[in-house]
């Protein structure tokens, strides 16, 4: 028993590790769409198009919204630091994020403080070559975004243990959260000491699964779709996603003379500095997702509307159509996703080959449109406002032949082995309110059933004492997609973009 409680710890965390990722991500989405804009309207080649956009003020303004854009990307490291003990901390969020940020500047300090003693800091022209560089004016080991979430996940297990320390009366003063930021300041300056010692390895290591990946060429983006398409039922994606956009393991380039990791950081390096658009890095991006999140799986749920029964239809319009609005809109597919990965496992299988197959067909396209929902908006943004190289007009034949194949595929399957897809069984009118918190909480096991309750971008995330109170149906007519059973007390209950609105009043009534 204490291997299986384990093993559920460690699940449970790599899982709230992921979803955490959600917050500097998530951030650097819109980050990424007002660097677009502005880039976009401030090129040489559009005020040539469009001479009425070369004004002065049109350009100042459109500047400043490039370079508000631009910000997230130079502080992305510490973004990590804070957001990962924000996130995963139940209690006292605030003082976490602060003490994540107290503990990536130390940890930056003590690595200083190893380098200047040992007389490793190198001359300001050779800093980069060193693999050094400068954090908040502190010179320090290049570590990118790993450095934050090193220093995050630390922070957030000093906090886990120290929140309610208790001291004699005489440093009284230093007890409760007081105590967290100064621990978390002296470990993570401890850490920064030691931590010269053996990065270079680490490292290289990263560096060599990125080379693995990268000389793999389009056959490594196909890996890569079908890999992430695996993990998305286990939440467990959004580690994979980080790790390709934000470290070496995403490759490494020289842009504008500065070494640039992780695939999404070289293109917006590459955006920022008006070069030409990496191929490399744009396979792992935004592009190889389109045709899957704007065509085919809204073609996918087309096919199961009209493979409903007639009668029902009407009832399941409004779950379709948000689903494809959700999808095609902001490039969140799980709505459509978990209306048959559960139902149709071999759907959900054949949906993870043609996201592999969509991310090597675009790349062997020589497409370059990055930032990172695969949308409408990233098509409208990086692909047509970017201009004809970008090759964006490539994506609409492309993703013509995805929406058919897909329909095809799915009204088939569906209706010769009659899987049942929203609307192809008996549905019981209800009176039941659309993700009515108190419905969902008493069909959760009430109030002494939840241990914690927690959500990422549309799931919510529970650990429950008694699995078998759970009435997965009311919970499906109160609005959930679906009802995902990770073990024996942990469970995810799919409701789509609404999901922070559902958490929020299911808080209110615990």
């Amino acid at each position: 028993m204490a291997q299986t409680s384990l093993r559920n710890k460690v699940w449970e965390f790599a899982q709230s590790l992921g979803k955490t990722f959600m917050f500097p991500v998530s951030l650097m989405a819109f980050m990424g769409l007002l660097l677009g804009v502005g880039s976009s309207i401030t090129s040489p080649s559009t005020i040539d198009n469009f001479p009425f956009l070369g004004g002065e003020y049109t350009q100042l303004i459109f500047n400043l919204v490039a370079t508000v854009g631009s910000f997230g990307f130079t502080y992305l490291p510490i973004m990590f630091a804070i957001g990962i003990p924000m996130g995963l901390s139940e209690k006292n969020k605030g003082v976490a994020a602060y003490s994540g940020f107290v503990g990536y500047m130390a940890m930056n300090i003590g690595i200083n403080f190893y380098l200047s003693s040992t007389n490793q800091l190198a001359a300001p022209e050779n800093i980069k070559l060193a693999g050094q560089a400068m954090v908040m004016g502190i010179q320090t080991l290049s570590m990118g975004v790993l450095g934050g979430i090193v220093s995050g996940i630390v922070t957030y297990f000093i906090h886990s243990r120290f929140y309610n320390l208790k001291l004699h009366d005489a440093f009284s003063f230093f007890s409760g959260l007081r105590s967290v930021p100064i621990i978390t300041a002296l470990t993570l300056s401890l850490i920064g000491l030691a931590m010269p010692l053996f990065w270079h390895y680490v490292a290289m290591g990263i560096t060599a699964v990125g080379n693995v990946i990268i000389s793999a060429g389009s056959f490594g983006a196909f890996l890569y779709g079908v890999a992430i398409n695996l993990l998305k039922p286990l939440g467990l994606h959004h580690i994979m996603l980080a790790m390709v956009r934000f470290t070496p393991a995403g490759g490494t380039e020289l842009v504008n003379g500065e070494t640039i990791s992780g695939a999404l950081n070289i293109f917006f390096a590459q955006l920022k500095a008006g070069e030409q658009i990496s191929p490399a890095a744009t396979a792992f991006l935004s592009q190889g997702f389109m045709p899957t999140f704007i065509f085919g799986l809204p073609a996918a749920a087309l096919a199961m509307y009209m493979a409903a029964t007639p009668g029902n239809r009407t009832k399941i319009k409004s779950l379709i159509i948000s689903g494809v609005l959700v999808s095609i809109v902001t490039g969140i597919s799980e709505p459509i996703e978990f209306l048959f990965l559960f139902v149709a496992p071999v759907l959900y299988l054949f949906h993870v080959f043609m996201t592999g197959a969509a991310l090597f067909v675009v790349a062997m396209c020589g497409v370059t449109i990055g930032n990172t929902d695969g949308s409408a908006l990233d098509l409208l943004i990086f692909g047509i406002m970017q201009g004809w190289q970008t090759k964006w007009y490539l994506i609409i034949p492309i993703g013509l032949v995805w929406s058919a194949i897909y329909f095809c595929v799915f009204y088939w399957y569906i209706k010769k082995y009659d899987i049942k897809t929203p609307g192809r069984d008996v549905m019981e009118d209800t009176l039941i309110q659309k993700h009515d918190p108190v419905v969902i909480l008493d069909a959760l096991g009430g109030k002494e059933n939840i241990v914690s309750l927690d959500n990422c971008v549309t799931r919510l995330r529970l650990v429950v004492h008694d699995m078998n109170k759970l009435q997965e149906n009311v919970l499906k007519q109160a609005g959930a997609l679906s009802v995902v059973k990770i073990d024996e007390h942990s469970v995810q209950v799919i409701i789509g973009a609404q999901v922070q609105t559902v958490k929020d009043n299911l808080d209110a009534l615990l």
